[in-house]
């Protein structure tokens, strides 16, 4: 009965369920019911996927019945990026819970303020391997925009395709909790203060905004909350393609190592 498990950020609730779709050796999925569940839970219902909720405290039980692959998702709040070691903390004790269960985690994170790049040797003595999303030459991923892009040399690459003119990144996700990432950004205390993050976006330099094209179509209203986004802060919009096969290569990479 081999355990599988994330640990993940909610901005990465789209490719979560993309690789759920998509990967039918998947027969056993449980998602940790927490506060911070409910839009991978709304995605997977919508998507058809089967899936059983499940407190942490009751883990154990449900992994002791079945006798097939089993995928573990616990999704952690957005607001944890606001204090980079406070983050640290959290996923570094959620790691050390679930391997008591787990044969292998995957950390849906990056580098986020430089606090999680150190996971492969800061967590070597749990009794299961514990990886994070990292590139093909084995770095760690700056964040989620790195992640979709590929990695730091295409995302370099599309920063200096602007020119200078600064250019905010937009996912799905961030399209839809971007007012919840600039205050946990500090940018604002006030989420709904458009006119201070406007003075903050204006005084970085900000003139449009990409949107993100992941092919991943589980946030149905991402481009209008793009389009509202940019007549908020007059940016102007740019069609950007993105992947998230980077993230699928890193959970199958797990997979092959813990021989599923």
């Amino acid at each position: 009965m081999p355990v599988l498990t994330f640990i993940a950020c909610r901005m990465f609730e789209d490719e979560i369920v993309h690789i759920v779709e998509n990967d039918d050796s998947i027969t056993n999925l449980l998602v940790v019911d927490n506060a911070d569940c409910g839009g991978l839970v709304a995605k997977l219902k919508d998507s058809g996927c089967n899936f059983t909720l499940v407190k942490e405290n009751r883990l154990s039980d449900f992994l002791q019945e079945t006798k097939t692959l089993v995928l573990v998702v616990e999704m952690l709040e957005l607001a944890l990026h606001a204090t980079p070691e406070h983050l640290k903390e959290v996923v570094y004790d959620k790691a050390r819970e679930m391997a008591e269960y787990s044969d292998g985690i995957l950390l849906f994170y990056g580098l986020c303020g430089n606090v999680l790049g150190k996971v492969d040797t800061e967590l070597s003595d749990l009794p299961c391997p514990v990886h994070i999303l990292k590139e093909n030459n084995g770095d760690v991923i700056d964040d989620c925009i790195g992640a979709v892009l590929g990695g730091r040399a295409a995302y370099l690459e599309k920063l200096k395709s602007f020119n200078g003119v600064g250019t905010f990144f937009m996912t799905p996700m961030w399209a839809a909790h971007w007012r919840e990432m600039v205050v946990s950004a500090g940018m604002t205390p006030d989420p709904d203060n458009i006119k201070l993050s406007k003075f903050v976006f204006d005084y970085a330099g900000y003139k449009n905004v990409a949107k993100m094209d992941t092919g991943l179509y589980y946030e149905k209203q991402f481009e209008p909350m793009v389009e509202e986004f940019a007549r908020l802060f007059d940016f102007t919009i740019l069609d950007m393609k993105a992947s998230p096969n980077l993230l699928v290569r890193c959970y199958e990479q797990l997979k092959d190592e813990i021989s599923v």
